[in-house]
């Protein structure tokens, strides 16, 4: 028979056991928070993010640094300022400048037509085949616009066109695209590139302002 003390001994030695498996069916569940992970559980990590603005945030000019891009032909060659950090998979007369996120993108085209630029606008707002087409402006041989694309949601397009012989015909187009909530940004590299944009010489350059 149990004495009184061993009785208590008993109960202590079980209190302990029962302890030892709830903790370990705690960790069980929780994951050992030192394997795996240098932030143990409840602690908040408090390094940097990443330099890439999230895709809820609008481009801002202020965030843009710009560096010399050539392309262009060995007989043409054509240079203008592009964002840091943009690549281009081509070279030559189209070129097509992304950022790493992949939401912006600058493109030029400097293959040149004989049509004007009011008239290239024209023709690009009514070749646009995209849902919920709006052409927010087209004046100055710059056609600005926002439609719906099916996999990437609501966008925004600025294309200009730039003429050398006071307006005849043109010789580049510019074209930058992104989100509407990047308007301002947009903006900006569309005018940067018009006005870092250095093409052979030619007389009459009437580059839009």
């Amino acid at each position: 028979m149990l004495t009184p003390r061993h009785q208590a001994l008993l109960m202590t030695l079980a209190g302990m056991t029962v302890g030892v498996a709830v903790f370990g069916a705690v960790l069980a569940f929780n994951g050992n928070p030192l394997a795996g992970d240098d932030t143990p559980a409840g602690i908040v990590n408090s390094q940097p993010a990443a330099s890439t603005p999230a895709r809820t945030d609008g481009l801002q000019p202020d965030s843009l640094q710009y560096a010399v891009q050539t392309f262009g032909s060995a007989d043409t060659p054509v240079s203008a300022e592009v964002p840091t950090g943009w690549k281009s998979s081509q070279a030559g007369t189209r070129p097509r400048f992304l950022d790493p996120t992949g939401v912006w993108q600058l493109r030029f085209d400097t293959r040149g037509s004989k049509q004007s630029p009011d008239e290239l606008v024209a023709a690009r707002a009514r070749s646009i085949n995209e849902r919920d087409l709006k052409v927010i402006s087209r004046d100055n041989g710059t056609l600005i616009y926002t439609y719906v694309d099916q996999t990437r949601g609501p966008r925004m397009g600025l294309s200009r066109w730039i003429s050398t012989d006071g307006g005849t015909s043109s010789a580049v187009e510019i074209t930058v695209g992104g989100r509407p909530q990047d308007e301002a940004g947009l903006r900006a590299i569309l005018q940067h590139a018009t006005d870092t944009l250095q093409l052979p010489p030619s007389a009459g350059d009437t580059r839009p302002n």
